[in-house]
């Protein structure tokens, strides 16, 4: 099965609306159901309690499905690093939103790419959003009532970012909170299967010399090697061994080292670790039927996310979306899907002396 790969790319911030169904990293989200948004209480984080603020999200509908013509899924996650726990996954959301293709937000034509294309397509038409984050926000300032909040947090936080000077005046456009993820389109290519071959040869031939190194040590022979280059290399296809999970990670995210994201639907993870897998999947929230894996997002996603302090942020080895196999139609407009967060644990039980 063709595994498509995702990257993050800057553009016009226009395509990044809901009008043109993108693909993205950042910002606020592009909703694709403009009226039934999800809100605070939806969003909250198992551990600090506080909304998760937009990761990214994928445009991937069902083309044999009615109901799923559009279909969109969203990951959310908590900023904060103490909320980023070891191969936890408290701190993250994911949802599934899905439209027919004659709905009420959208025209049945596809979009037009032009800055003022039907720029009436708007979630701002139908619902109140949080001026910080970006989700469902029904409470509004009580000075001006001109803007929104999806909490106390975040009006506390914009009334200290500039809401307290501006407080009264006109409005007009917003930039994006500091709150927010910088924001990125998310271009998708199939993986270029070229040179798989190759590679599983090369792979054979690896496994082979290793067998052939162990067995020489084994039989006391291993210093009939005359080139020491040849002995170091082997020692390290050796070491590679004690880990092959984490070595096929390696290799696939060396084709492509800018890839944020691997969509697979239906198909297999790219574990970064032997550990710490996938034991089960809770079944759908709403048709109770079985999820399927859809996609990861690469641990490179973390290099666009502008992080102040690098050594003190959160982090991931992997994140794992599961998803309705059925894609069942969704009864408040957006069904909360299941994420898995795999990490590296390190091994300490050895250093204790």
């Amino acid at each position: 099965m063709t595994v498509d790969l995702g990257f993050a790319e800057k553009c016009e911030s226009w395509l990044l609306e809901s009008r043109f169904f993108p693909s993205k990293v950042g910002g606020k989200p592009a909703w694709l159901n403009l009226k039934d948004i999800p809100g605070e209480k939806d969003l909250q984080c198992e551990y600090c309690k506080e909304p998760c603020v937009f990761l990214c999200q994928i445009y991937a509908p069902y083309e044999d499905s009615e109901t799923a013509f559009h279909r969109t899924i969203y990951v959310f996650v908590c900023k904060k690093p103490k909320c980023c726990k070891s191969n936890g996954n408290g701190n993250l959301k994911v949802f599934r939103s899905q439209l027919p293709r004659a709905n009420q937000f959208y025209p049945s034509e596809p979009p037009v790419e032009q800055p003022d294309w039907r720029t009436d397509i708007s979630v701002d038409r139908w619902v109140k959003t949080c001026r910080v984050c970006g989700i469902f926000a029904p409470n509004h300032c009580s000075k001006c009532k001109s803007v929104n909040y999806c909490c106390r947090t975040h009006q506390i936080q914009d009334w200290k970012s500039g809401h307290k000077v501006s407080c009264g005046v006109s409005q007009g456009a917003v930039g994006n909170s500091k709150l927010l993820f910088p924001e990125y389109e998310i271009v998708i290519e199939a993986e270029n299967a070229k040179g798989d071959d190759d590679d599983t040869d090369n792979f054979k031939k690896e496994e082979e010399e290793i067998e052939k190194y162990e067995k020489m040590i084994e039989e006391g022979k291993a210093g009939t090697f005359q080139n020491e280059d040849v002995q170091n290399e082997l020692l390290s296809m050796a070491n590679q061994k004690e880990d092959e999970t984490f070595s096929e990670f390696r290799s696939a995210s060396d084709k492509y080292p800018d890839q944020v994201l691997r969509y697979n639907r239906g198909g297999q993870i790219l574990y970064i670790s032997a550990e710490n897998k996938v034991n089960e999947v809770l079944k759908c929230s709403e048709c109770n039927g079985e999820r399927q894996f859809e996609f990861q997002i690469m641990p490179q996603l973390l290099n666009f996310l502008n992080f102040e302090n690098p050594l003190e942020c959160i982090d991931w080895g992997i994140l794992a979306i599961f998803t309705c196999q059925k894609s069942c139609e969704t009864k408040s407009g957006y069904s909360l899907e299941y994420i898995w967060k795999q990490d590296i644990v390190e091994d300490n039980s050895s250093d204790a002396s």
